[in-house]
Order: structure tokens, then C-alpha cells, then sequence
């Protein structure tokens, strides 16, 4: 199974489980030698497929960095903290994990965003 790093040390993502607000975004970094990039790939691939037909989900998106890069990055928009926390303590989904690489690391966390006036709004 890949290795689980916290991306905010100061407040992890069982902290932030606890939150019952709104809608959020997780962000979810994905490393991986180039070599186990593929098992990356097909396991994201299932685990996302799990979570798509959870209550609550709205979207999800990989992205891969580029030149050859091992890191992967997903955005996936949920409607609540509650909705998240319930698929991510599914079964299926929990089960889904240990098709990952032990070669690769996540980290994932939840966000909200942020209104900057004349850049960009909430």
C-alpha cells in the first residue's frame, strides 16, 4: 500500500474530516517512480470510479506533471465535508487503496476557496 503524507502537518486530514461545513475541494498530491507510474494510473483509475458513484461527489480531475514526471495531481469537488468522509471511510473504497504502488506516496487534503478582491472570487 502507498505511503500516506500529510500535506499540512499542522492540521491533518482526520482533523479536517471533523469540519461539517460546505462544500469542499480535495487536492490530492500522487507520487510514483516513472516505472509504477501505470499501476498508478489503473488503481486511481478504480478508486475514482468508487467515489464517483458516491452521494455527494461532483467532480474529479487527474493531472500529470510533465516531462517525464512521476507526480500526479487530482481535484475532486465534493458537497460537503460529511459527503467526503462518508466515501472515504466506504469499504470499497478503503479496499480500492491497496492496488497503489508501495513505491508511491498521496496526500490529500480538503480546501475551500478564497475570495481575493480583483483576482479571483469564492
Amino acid at each position: 500500500m502507498m505511503t500516506f503524507v500529510e500535506m499540512d502537518p499542522t492540521v491533518t486530514l482526520a482533523d479536517q474530516l471533523g469540519d461539517e461545513g460546505g462544500p469542499v475541494v480535495l487536492f490530492n498530491v500522487f507520487t510514483a517512480p516513472p516505472e509504477d507510474a501505470d499501476r498508478l494510473l489503473t488503481a486511481w483509475a478504480a478508486d475514482a470510479a468508487v467515489m464517483k458513484r458516491q452521494p455527494g461527489f461532483v467532480s474529479t480531475q487527474l493531472h500529470r506533471g510533465i516531462a517525464g514526471s512521476g507526480a500526479f495531481l487530482n481535484h475532486a469537488v465534493w458537497e460537503s465535508v460529511a459527503h467526503f468522509r462518508a466515501a472515504f471511510t466506504n469499504p470499497e473504497f478503503r479496499a480500492s487503496l491497496s492496488a497503489y504502488p508501495d513505491t508511491a506516496t498521496v496526500s490529500p487534503h480538503l480546501f475551500r476557496p478564497v475570495a481575493v478582491p480583483g483576482i479571483c472570487v469564492a
